[in-house]
């Protein structure tokens, strides 16, 4: 009979997330992380293998116990009201720490295929789904009928990723919010 696991996943996830997030990975340690999560080093690596593995099995987690929650913003399809829900959620969330994804991509993109795969597909499906969210703004008369919606999906999508890093400088001011506030504002004054 196989041995029960002496140690809560999440919470090791969960703690490895803060830590990524004030090292980045090439910062990162394995002696801090199996400090801070409290893990023994020959079961770290019989559990997860390599540190690079590990920040693979961390980035699941953290896109299953955060960034799924905010994007289900979107995916409640509202028109305007659920990107202005997703924006207030995710401003929250990177507030004075930034996105551990969008660190990544930007510390890892180019060399690390894996990293690339996983933002490209978290981009890929967060553009998709402001483009639901625009064309459904678009048929509740929220925005104007001329707006380009694949390009203005695109702008948010990118603004997402501009948020995660201002959301660094910024610290806890709340400069983010009043970006978003310039951000959505002229989309929703482009009604007819």
């Amino acid at each position: 009979m196989p041995r029960k696991a002496q140690y809560n996943i999440n919470a090791i996830l969960d703690q490895a997330i803060d830590v990524f997030l004030e090292h980045g990975y090439h910062g990162t340690i394995m002696d801090e992380i199996i400090a801070r999560t409290e893990f023994n080093r020959r079961g770290f690596y019989l559990e997860f293998g390599s540190k690079q593995h590990f920040l693979y099995v961390v980035l699941e987690h953290y896109h299953q116990q955060y960034l799924k929650k905010i994007v289900g913003h979107l995916e409640q399809n509202h028109g305007l009201p659920s990107i202005q829900d997703f924006f207030k959620a995710y401003v929250m969330h990177v507030k004075g720490k930034g996105c551990l994804l969008i660190n990544c991509i930007t510390e890892l993109g180019f060399d690390d295929a894996k990293i690339r795969e996983i933002g490209r597909h978290y981009l890929d499906r967060l553009q998709i789904d402001f483009i639901g969210c625009l064309e459904k703004a678009q048929n509740l008369q929220q925005l104007h009928p001329n707006t380009n919606i694949e390009s203005t999906a695109l702008q948010l999508t990118s603004y997402v990723q501009g948020f995660a890093v201002n959301a660094v400088l910024a610290g806890d001011t709340d400069e983010l919010q009043l970006a978003t506030q310039a951000l959505l504002g002229p989309l929703a004054s482009r009604t007819p």
